[in-house]
């Protein structure tokens, strides 16, 4: 047996049946759909559910939108910072100590006291968590926000902008 004597088995590939091809043969003229009806000349539209309302028109819209430039901080308390006991707190030891994720805004907020001097190292501070560190003689840096090189939007339109 060689390459060019392979063939399927017979039988094992049907022919399409031609259809519509004049009212001279079976399966001319109306191609097996009948005389008239829904189905005659084409079949239903996409999402049609029979004269019910559709889903897609019963579901409302959604409203709003994600906004791209979102700046999400992780929220640490006064309350948490003291209990570590330091003297300096940044993000980079918050991570060391399991408060937060490597690579997580911080936002130092006011719950809770603060009994001990310390040097606090943020992105974001809340009035009442600055005036709290203050108060206890300590001293707060706020970071600056990391660049993520956020690209902005395009003018024009869809098609001038290719």
């Amino acid at each position: 047996m060689r390459v060019d004597e392979l063939a399927p088995s017979k039988g094992a590939k049907k022919k399409a049946k031609r259809v519509g091809r004049g009212i001279g043969g079976k399966g001319g003229k109306t191609a097996g759909r009948g005389t008239k009806g829904q189905y005659a000349r084409n079949t239903v539209a996409r999402g049609f559910e029979g004269g019910q309302m559709p889903l897609k028109q019963r579901v409302p819209k959604l409203k709003g939108f994600n906004n791209p430039f979102r700046v999400e901080y992780y929220a640490v308390n006064l309350d948490s910072i003291d209990s570590l006991g330091l003297s300096e707190v940044t993000p980079e030891v918050l991570v060391k100590k399991g408060i937060a994720h490597k690579g997580t805004l911080i936002k130092v907020l006011g719950r809770g006291k603060i009994n001990s001097a310390v040097k606090v190292s943020a992105h974001a501070v809340s009035k009442t968590a600055q005036e709290a560190i203050t108060k206890a003689g300590g001293q707060v840096t706020i970071l600056a926000l990391p660049h993520k090189g956020v690209r902005p939007a395009a003018k024009g339109s869809q098609f001038t902008n290719r």
